[in-house]
């Protein structure tokens, strides 16, 4: 999304990040299946989609400029505390409710970018989840949301001829990246795999800021 908003317009790069998110997750979900614990993943997922809608109708009236700002001051300044934190352990405040509050909010970035992760991504870091329980609530999560978006996009008519042909150009690359994504996952203990998604969030950040 950082580098796609830099030459597309926002409803066309919105579109293409969900439909291109939405290959990968299903490409990697034979990985993390038999970790999916749904009573952990229903809180995110419920709210979230109902936020989809609400994230779609706002894209036509978003300021591009301003929202990549934004998400970007948003993600550089999370992911710059957490990784120059110490490890904090698990067991913080907020339960369920604060669930739904990042799936909500997830759901909303989702129809409005394609952007259903970082608050999630976010509030699991904060709690403290070990790796696998991140993965499988956050792909979970990303493939419900986007797959409700992806509809959402196509009811409202948001998936033109020039999605289309972006999505031939970009599909290779994303069907590449996640396998060599999956082969990395496999390698990574909890620490690092917290650091390399921490990392990315901070580029992305930077990147939405400096194409802004």
């Amino acid at each position: 999304m950082s580098f796609w908003l830099y030459a597309l317009s926002p409803p066309v790069a919105s579109s293409l990040v969900i439909i291109c998110s939405v290959v990968s997750q299903l490409q990697t979900l034979p990985m993390i299946w038999r970790a999916i614990d749904w009573r952990r993943v229903l809180p995110f997922v419920l709210p979230g989609v109902l936020g989809v809608p609400i994230g779609t109708l706002l894209l036509a009236a978003i300021d591009a400029r301003l929202f990549k700002i934004g998400v970007g001051v948003f993600l550089v300044a999370y992911a710059s505390y957490a990784l120059l934190r110490k490890p904090r352990s698990s067991g913080v405040a907020g339960g369920r409710v604060a669930d739904g509050a990042a799936g909500f909010g997830g759901g909303v970035l989702g129809g409005l970018a394609g952007l259903s992760g970082p608050l999630v991504i976010v509030w699991t870091d904060f709690r403290g989840d070990a790796k696998h329980d991140r993965r499988s609530v956050l792909q979970t999560f990303n493939l419900s949301i986007l797959t409700a978006a992806l509809l959402s996009h196509a009811g409202s008519g948001l998936l033109t001829r020039e999605v289309g042909a972006a999505t031939l150009a970009a599909l290779p690359g994303t069907i590449c990246g996640a396998w060599l994504g999956a082969r990395l996952y496999k390698r990574l203990g909890d620490r690092g795999f917290q650091r390399i998604v921490l990392a990315l969030l901070c580029l992305s950040g930077l990147v939405l800021i400096g194409t802004s």
